[in-house]
């Protein structure tokens, strides 16, 4: 087979947009119907078919890139604006939470009693576990930055390093907002149903769930950095996700000064009066 005489590479026929469409779709029924009491199976179901599916769908966009050589300088072009638009989209994903958000934090109404926060709800302090992870996703951010510079200049040694220890700091923030969750004065499940609680847990676990996708999309970069994947000059795999895990901080950071300072001083001035 002759190598084409262009830069452009044309994609040959492929399923996983359909299937992952397909487990996208089971994952989902599966999970609304468990929120109705019936058997968490389809739910599990869809879950592993997205894995598989993710795993299957990387392996051959991997093949491309490493060992195939259709990757090349104008190609990359391309994947980098796609990945500028998929995080625009993302934004404008959470504009539609911290618009909700402020539209009943800065415009009270009659169903939270005419007060932001609704009375009886008890915020979390922002300079206890929420400092805490913002000095997580901080650290994570010098981290991945440090890998991104080191693999630019050849050492491989400090590029697994700081992507590791990225890696760990990405795990050890979902386990605090887990802690967090849990120890929540609020319960999501019932008793503090609301405006206030759904608008804080879509904002901050949407995030959450930026930072589980970030965490597995670094991890496969580690895992192909040990392989021997990425070159100082063709890395886009791991720019990608440096820009998507830039993209989870900077994410946080809002989250962090508007909602949990936001709800906190508004809190402390309902109370003073």
């Amino acid at each position: 087979m002759s190598s084409p005489n262009h830069d452009f590479h044309l994609v040959d026929a492929s399923l996983w947009p359909f299937v992952s469409s397909i487990a996208a779709g089971v994952l989902t029924g599966g999970g609304v119907a468990y929120l109705h009491g019936i058997t968490p199976i389809v739910m599990i179901i869809g879950f592993v078919l997205v894995l598989a599916t993710m795993f299957l769908w990387w392996r051959d966009v991997t093949n491309e890139a490493e060992h195939q050589g259709h990757h090349k300088p104008i190609v990359q072009l391309g994947l980098r604006y796609g990945m500028l638009f998929f995080i625009a989209s993302e934004v404008m994903f959470f504009v539609a939470f911290f618009w909700a958000f402020f539209d009943f934090s800065i415009f009270p109404r009659e169903a939270t009693g005419g007060v932001w926060p609704p009375e009886g709800v008890r915020v979390f302090d922002p300079m206890d576990l929420p400092l805490y992870n913002t000095i997580i996703l901080l650290l994570s951010g010098t981290t991945v930055t440090w890998a991104h510079h080191a693999l630019r200049e050849g050492d491989r040694k400090s590029f697994q390093l700081g992507l590791g220890v990225t890696i760990l700091l990405g795990i050890l923030f979902t386990c605090v907002q887990g802690y967090e969750y849990y120890h929540a004065a609020h319960d999501f499940w019932g008793i503090g149903d609301g405006i206030y609680p759904t608008t804080f847990y879509l904002a901050t676990g949407f995030h959450g769930f930026h930072v589980i996708i970030g965490t597995l999309f670094l991890t496969v970069c580690w895992l192909r950095g040990m392989a021997g994947h990425f070159k100082p000059n063709q890395h886009f795999g791991f720019e990608a996700a440096a820009w998507y895990w830039h993209f989870v901080d900077v994410v946080w950071l809002f989250l962090y000064v508007a909602v949990y300072w936001g709800i906190f001083a508004a809190s402390s001035g309902v109370a003073a009066h």
